[in-house]
């Protein structure tokens, strides 16, 4: 699902159900899960394997991968690249850091938002928006696809710039293509100051989203210039 949101520059890897949760983890990773419940374990273990296929798809040698700042995942020297996980799916994503800027993705269960939530997470217009899409195409939770692209906007930012980004800090306009499939692209106009890349400043990302197989994906790519 990840990988056909993306540039083909970019390596995604997948796992579904238990795939990968018995994984071995490195003794720096295993620290930070040895008191962890099992659910979180899991998906620690699950989700890292991916990040290592996708290394070595790469052709770079597998490598820890550790929380930084905010729990964003460090990368080895050269790469960038993003992780997500939700009940029964995990991906990671990696790309040369000579081809993409940064990267974010998310992946969540396409079912609604519990109550509540949206508006905690959404602008007024975007809560209009979220009404009218479900009227014209009641097959996609918008709700949960509004959540997601926030989230995949949020893990594209904070490489660039190091500083949190709240959800209420983008404004996200869906575009869903034409045809029988759930799927579609995104704008997200960024209303704080976004950060400079390749001699610009960033004022918005555009992103791809999809649905399928009991999920929504979303994914960011950010181009250096």
């Amino acid at each position: 699902m990840i990988e056909e949101l993306l540039p083909p520059t970019v390596v995604a890897v997948e796992a579904y159900g238990d795939e990968g949760v018995d994984a071995p983890l490195y003794p720096e990773e295993e620290a930070l899960v040895a008191r962890a419940v099992l659910k979180r374990r899991r998906e620690f273990t699950a989700v890292r394997s991916c990040a290592r296929r996708a290394m070595e798809k790469l052709g770079v040698p597998a490598h820890p991968v550790l929380p930084g700042e905010r729990g964003a995942p460090i990368w080895p020297q050269g790469l960038t690249g993003s992780m997500t996980h939700c009940q029964g799916y995990c991906a990671a994503a990696l790309v040369r850091a000579g081809d993409l800027a940064s990267l974010g993705i998310d992946a969540e269960v396409h079912a609604p938002l519990p109550e509540g939530v949206l508006s905690t997470v959404a602008l007024p217009e975007e809560v209009a928006r979220v009404g009218r899409l479900t009227g014209e195409l009641p097959a996609v939770h918008w709700d949960r696809l509004l959540f997601s692209a926030k989230e995949a906007v949020y893990k594209a930012w904070f490489p660039l710039t190091g500083k949190w980004l709240d959800f209420l800090e983008a404004d996200i306009v869906f575009t869903p293509d034409p045809g029988p499939r759930t799927r579609g692209g995104f704008r997200a106009t960024l209303l704080v100051p976004g950060p400079q890349v390749g001699g610009r400043v960033l004022d918005h990302f555009t992103g791809r989203w999809t649905t399928g197989q009991g999920l929504i994906a979303t994914a960011i790519a950010v181009p250096h210039g």
